[in-house]
């Protein structure tokens, strides 16, 4: 037998006789990305290590230099002394050579009763777990910024929209109290999606378990998860927990790019509801005049690069048979992408509301525009005139043209020629035609009264404590 044949692969034991071709090797290794989880990798090493000792599948005295080795790492990694290897593929296998260079013979005991399978499915969920939590806390804040900056506009009155045209009048703390729901259910979505990942998939080996009498239980609790997972074929070939999260994200980040795209409509000269200060906008390189809401504008697009990566993961996904493809290996750079840019998009959303300055007198003008009182003049006719709300309508459209033809407000129509259009129109109704009358009056649950809005306001703040 050549020399040749008696070499193995240090990775891949015995089966290869040599190594991967540099193609191979760029095409294969993935340490570039999953070095991010090295330390839920040490996690997981230290669990699997002292489930294997309590098991007396490995000696204490092993099961102390395996630790011992792994501490030891994780200072070298926190320092930035750790060197990581693309030639060692994957972040299991660079934490894996660095214990044997440290402690010898016992590191090759890890990995006693597992695989890089469920290894780096457990890696990933501890990542993800962690990720979502600093998640949820970005939510809650944002959701602060919007409580405190919705208190301080509870009387504010603004055009409601719907087709972008001017509809009826609301408050402006209303309005952004719509967002405190939407990130209310993004809050839920990730607290849904942590839930249902949060089982361990240690144990599970390659993909059918293992012949050594170990409690997957003890390494389960030790890293925080419910329970373990109870396939083996499910737990190393399911990525569906990295899918919810990720369409949890691309909900979240739509919701944000409205409001982004609200922020641009709102600063752009044609409407000046509100300002950003500097901090949030730039300037033109040859408009010395523009005061550009690039902030929110990047955000608006960065809900195409989260949906994106949703899209990527479901494509990679579609047509694996169980268990583990090599295509799995593609799962985490969209997942780590997406959540980043999330994290950071919702620090700036929650930064320009914060930061943002409503320009009350312009935000009331425009609430009274376009005759958005129309539906309260329809709605006293029924209510005070006993008139069937379809004719009620028809009634209240001729006195909109009227208006319209004459360059009036509604309130502004002269009495008579009111009762011209609609003869059971009396003086009173011009109690309801003001912007600030409309908006007081709609006190229905969920409405936008100011009353109303102070309610909720202090319903959220109490739930949110």
């Amino acid at each position: 037998m050549s020399n040749k044949k008696q070499t193995s692969n240090a990775l891949w034991g015995g089966r290869f006789d040599d190594g991967p071709g540099a193609l191979m090797e760029a095409i294969n290794a993935s340490i570039d990305i999953d070095q991010r989880m090295a330390a839920q990798d040490i996690e997981g090493s230290i669990a699997h290590a002292r489930m294997l000792a309590a098991c007396a599948i490995i000696t204490k005295e092993d099961e102390a230099a395996i630790l011992g080795g792994l501490e030891t790492i994780k200072d070298e990694i926190a320092r930035g002394d750790f060197k990581f290897s693309r030639k060692l593929e994957d972040i299991h296998m660079n934490i894996e050579a660095r214990l044997a260079d440290l402690i010898g013979e016992p590191a090759g005991r890890l990995h006693t009763a597992r695989s890089r399978n469920d290894q780096v499915a457990t890696d990933f969920r501890l990542w993800l777990r962690a990720a979502l939590d600093g998640l949820d806390a970005q939510l809650l804040a944002f959701q602060k910024a919007l409580l405190t900056k919705a208190e301080e506009e509870a009387e504010t009155l603004m055009p409601g929209f719907t087709h972008l045209q001017s509809a009826q009048p609301v408050t402006f703390g209303h309005h952004l109290l719509a967002y405190v729901e939407m990130a209310g259910r993004d809050r839920g979505r990730v607290h849904d999606a942590r839930a249902r990942l949060n089982e361990s998939p240690l144990g599970a080996a390659a993909l059918a378990g293992t012949a050594f009498a170990i409690d997957r239980h003890m390494s389960a609790k030790a890293l925080g998860f419910d329970q373990p997972m109870a396939n083996s074929l499910d737990a190393v070939s399911a990525r569906d927990f990295a899918l919810e999260a990720l369409a949890a994200a691309a909900i979240c980040a739509v919701h944000l790019s409205r409001l982004a795209e609200e922020i641009v409509i709102w600063t752009s000269a044609g409407f000046s509801f509100v300002r950003l200060s500097d901090q949030f906008s730039t300037g033109s390189s040859i408009m010395p005049q523009k005061r550009n809401p690039d902030a929110a504008e990047l955000v608006r697009a960065k809900a195409g690069r989260i949906t994106g990566a949703l899209n990527t993961l479901l494509m990679v996904m579609k047509g694996l048979p169980l268990a583990y493809s090599k295509d799995m290996q593609e799962d985490k750079e969209p997942v780590f992408d997406a959540l980043d840019t999330l994290s950071l998009a919702l620090a700036a959303m929650t930064g320009m509301v914060e930061d943002l300055t409503a320009n009350r007198q312009n935000m009331q003008n425009a609430a009274g525009a376009a005759f958005s009182t129309a539906t309260d003049l329809a709605d006293w006719l029924v209510r005070e005139a006993g008139v069937p709300f379809r004719e009620a309508h028809g009634l209240t459209g001729r006195i909109v043209q009227y208006a319209e033809q004459n360059n009036l407000a509604l309130h502004e129509i002269p009495l008579d020629q009111m009762c011209a259009l609609a003869p059971m129109v009396t003086k009173a109704v011009y109690q309801v035609l003001t912007p600030h009358a409309s908006v007081s009056s709609r006190t229905s649950y969920g409405g936008t009264a100011p009353e109303n809005v102070r309610a909720q306001i202090a319903r959220w703040k109490e739930k949110l404590s």
